[in-house]
């Protein structure tokens, strides 16, 4: 017997919120919110031979700083998640955007390495407290049928802010210079947050959480190992882990450095083949959204079919005689790494229906850590690899196989489980809505 769809396994839940226009605006002003998030965390992704430029550091030092950004923003998932659980998510995202805006401010002025790596060490630690609340914030106004959709919906709100950052963040990068262009960009951190401040509410009249008694470290491990034992929220972990981290590592550092030193294209060309990732990135958000919603068993048929697809132009890129691919090939590469944000989406997929409403900011943690993971290993795996190889982009970015391999395996591993609990879980609901008096 095939698994339930989305919307009929959303269909007996008890308790679901109406959704409506006033569901889209405040969860619109939430998602503004992620969308600066995004292009101040992709703002170095343009800017990492400027970097390397003004702070006199090679390749290893320069991947430091990305990878210090996404150490602090994995670390902090699981609290993050205690503190939307907690605290509900206008607080913890008013937090967020002071110091990501802090942080890009100080990016701005730093006129040392050491300055500019504390200064992404504070925006990814606003950067963490973003998504999360933004999926909480989805769960508590949107009917569960609505909860696919509604997270590819902020995901590609979330790729839109890195379009942001290839189009707009380098003009004015290389028009007005670097301090200008960061110090500048900081602005919209403040805009965002009068916008939250006046009109973002955590939850609709009537819909209130049940109150959570705390327990000081007991609650915490409770939650957190409530979370883990549930094989869903493992399987959507490393769902994340392994579907995310390509595209993410390509846009967030070493993909203009990819396309202009090792395949010889211009800035301008690389920018737009960057720009196509992002593009296919929205295109695709769209269609994964619309057929999870509908068929839940196409999850993991989806991100499987993403990995192999990766895998497969990566292989045919970096193999690829003399060096350096031809367009076309590059193009496609693009514009299958743009599936890698869509199908991570997808982990968050498995985590939300295995737990309950007073866990999702917990679990929702604990998933999204995984990709983050990833791509910080990536990234300090590529730019080592190229320092010990001279620059062999070829051996460098070997070090996506390695982590897909791992990944795979261990969805393997998980699915028959997530799945015979996330079957159990549906029965229970339905004898539990079968027994609610009318």
């Amino acid at each position: 017997m095939s698994a339930p769809t989305g919307t009929t396994a959303a269909a007996v839940l008890p308790g679901d919120p109406p959704g409506g226009r006033r569901a889209v605006a405040v969860w619109s002003t939430g998602v503004a919110v992620y969308f600066v998030a995004v292009i101040f965390r992709t703002s170095l992704g343009v800017a990492g031979l400027d970097a390397a430029a003004r702070f006199h550091v090679g390749a290893s030092a320069l991947s430091t700083f990305s990878i210090l950004q996404l150490l602090v923003y994995a670390g902090m998932q699981i609290p993050v998640g205690l503190l939307v659980d907690r605290l509900g998510t206008k607080k913890v995202l008013g937090i967020g955007v002071v110091l990501f805006t802090a942080g890009q401010l100080g990016f701005a002025f730093s006129a040392s390495y050491g300055a500019a790596l504390a200064s992404r060490a504070l925006l990814g630690c606003g950067d963490a407290m973003t998504f999360i609340s933004v999926l909480r914030l989805g769960t508590r106004w949107f009917p569960a049928r609505r909860g696919p959709l509604v997270a590819q919906l902020a995901g590609l709100v979330g790729m839109a802010g890195n379009l942001v950052s290839t189009l707009v963040v380098a003009r004015l990068l290389h028009g007005l210079g670097w301090t200008w262009a960061f110090a500048g960009s900081a602005l919209a951190g403040v805009l965002v947050l009068v916008l939250l401040v006046l009109f973002l509410k955590d939850h609709p009249e009537g819909h209130e959480p049940e109150p959570q008694p705390h327990q000081g470290a007991a609650y915490v491990r409770r939650q957190i190992a409530a979370s883990w034992r549930e094989p869903g929220t493992r399987l959507g972990m490393w769902v994340h882990f392994t579907t995310q981290f390509p595209a993410m590592v390509f846009l967030l550092l070493w993909g203009l450095p990819f396309l202009v030193e090792a395949q010889g294209l211009s800035r301008g060309t690389a920018g737009e083949l960057l720009t196509l990732v992002v593009l296919s990135n929205m295109a695709v958000g769209l269609v994964y959204g619309q057929i999870v919603a509908r068929h839940h068993t196409a999850r993991l048929p989806l991100a499987l079919g993403t990995v192999a697809a990766t895998a497969t132009l990566w292989a045919a890129t970096l193999a690829w005689p003399g060096g350096r691919a031809p367009m076309w090939l590059l193009a496609v590469l693009c514009a299958v790494l743009g599936a890698c944000g869509p199908a991570s989406m997808i982990g968050f997929d498995f985590a939300r229906p295995a737990n309950p409403a007073e866990r999702q900011g917990t679990a929702s943690g604990i998933t999204n850590m995984g990709g983050f993971t990833a791509s910080m290993t990536t990234l300090f795996a590529i730019g080592v690899l190229l320092d010990a190889t001279g620059d062999d982009y070829r051996v460098a970015f070997c070090a996506v196989f390695v982590l897909q391999t791992l990944g795979v395996s261990q969805i393997l591993r998980l699915r028959g489980r997530a799945a015979r609990r996330e079957r159990e879980r549906l029965v229970a609901s339905r004898v539990e809505t079968v027994h609610v008096p009318a």
